[in-house]
């Protein structure tokens, strides 16, 4: 793997454990998206699973000329999960960090997945840290990028 190359996408969720953790709505993400990206794109859509759910398509610029795109699902206030689309561990770092400081309830309260591993078999999701910055996050998720490799 060429660490800096590798691109994958990310699921963030609350704790499956304590799924309210967030205390999340499609509502409150768009408003915190507005807050903290006053040039976000974001759009509304229905999901096109078989039960009724709204989602929130969005792009943000987490850095200058680095963009994130993802889709928010909280169809409850027992279920949520953020998910971006093909970044590098950096730029996933970057909206982590957002996420976790400027958007759940408890720092503390963010799991993640990358597709990565999970294409290889694994779907055991890990913790962000609860403190420390976008670099500190980065290495969290490159070590669950490299936890699959063969040796």
């Amino acid at each position: 793997m060429i660490e800096h190359a590798l691109r994958s996408n990310f699921v963030f969720a609350p704790p499956p454990h304590d799924p309210t953790a967030w205390q999340a709505s499609t509502e409150s993400f768009r408003d915190g998206l507005t807050r903290g990206f006053p040039d976000a794109f974001l759009e509304i859509n229905a999901s096109a699973l078989d039960v009724p759910v709204v989602i929130l398509d969005f792009e943000i610029e987490v850095e200058r000329d680095v963009f994130v795109a993802g889709t928010a699902a909280m169809p409850a206030p027992d279920y949520a999960h953020v998910s971006i689309v093909d970044v590098t561990a950096h730029t996933a770092a970057l909206f982590a960090r957002w996420l976790r400081d400027s958007y759940v309830a408890s720092p503390g309260s963010v799991r993640f997945l990358s597709s990565f591993v999970m294409e290889n078999g694994d779907e055991t999701s890990w913790s962000l840290p609860a403190t420390g910055d976008s670099t500190e996050i980065e290495a969290v998720l490159r070590s669950h990028l490299a936890a699959d490799e063969p040796e």
